[in-house]
């Protein structure tokens, strides 16, 4: 059984993102504890590269700060080992297929086991591509995130019948960052989710408030968010850990009462 299924199993999960070095290494640190302690179930850690095609503005300048500042995937390895000292919530890894291409996939995926990474997402990996990596996942025990967009359409099913850990639901065409309002069917994709695996299923792309946090956490199992947790890290820079500790506090209690 995936660590993962602890982060869904006290109801519904709040699931927070932070690019890895932005502002830097010691700021990650602190921002993941502060967030573990605030309630997050699952904390996603980007690990930083250099053409980030899913995500907007927000991020992007997120992974090139990182990257500037001197950023490499071994330091990533070395921030995860340190942290997994006293942080005990699953915690996964989303990057890009290239940078676990370049750093060798059986490397990289054998360390993830080793410093208790419990799944990798790769939102530029096609499904019908997925077999690059699905054998070494397994092999070391480190969950393939499957995400399911709205343009999934037909292809839903098979994906969610082949799920590990969680599904992550991309509520919005497009890129990452805040908006306004999701107009997506998100329960439809959830409804034919459900239909297939009882893996449980997450929203994200877009969400920022407690209200749309709570509003997705009700048509699925969790609500997730990056770019505005990364807009108050840009604000805040080093002393950031606090202010995101009230807002993920802010969402965790927004999605207990979905």
């Amino acid at each position: 059984m995936s660590n993962i299924h602890k982060a869904f199993e006290n109801g519904k999960a709040f699931i927070p993102f932070i690019t890895c070095g932005d502002p830097d290494l010691e700021t990650t640190a602190k921002i993941v504890r502060v967030m573990a302690n605030c309630g997050a179930s699952l904390i996603e850690l980007g690990i930083p590269f250099s053409d980030p095609t899913a995500e907007g503005p927000t991020i992007q300048c997120a992974n090139l700060r990182a990257l500037t500042g001197g950023v490499t995937t071994d330091k990533i390895f070395d921030l995860v080992r340190d942290l997994r000292r006293d942080v005990s919530v699953p915690m996964v890894f989303m990057t890009y297929a290239n940078v676990v291409f370049s750093y060798g996939a059986d490397k990289f995926i054998s360390t993830c086991k080793e410093i208790g990474i419990d799944g990798l997402i790769l939102p530029d990996l096609p499904f019908e591509e997925k077999e690059e990596f699905q054998p070494l996942c397994d092999q070391y025990g480190v969950d393939l995130i499957s995400l399911i967009a709205p343009t999934s359409e037909n292809r839903i099913a098979m994906i969610a019948s082949q799920a590990q850990g969680f599904i992550y639901v991309v509520s919005s065409l497009g890129v990452t960052g805040v908006r306004s309002e999701i107009t997506t069917d998100v329960a439809s994709i959830v409804k034919i989710i459900r239909e297939n695996t009882q893996i449980p299923c997450a929203v994200g792309f877009g969400i920022s408030t407690p209200e749309q946090a709570r509003k997705m956490a009700s048509l699925s199992d969790g609500a997730i968010v990056g770019s505005a947790i990364i807009k108050i890290i840009e604000k805040s820079g080093a002393d950031a850990a606090e202010n995101v500790g009230q807002y993920v506090k802010s969402m965790v209690d927004a999605v207990k009462t979905a």
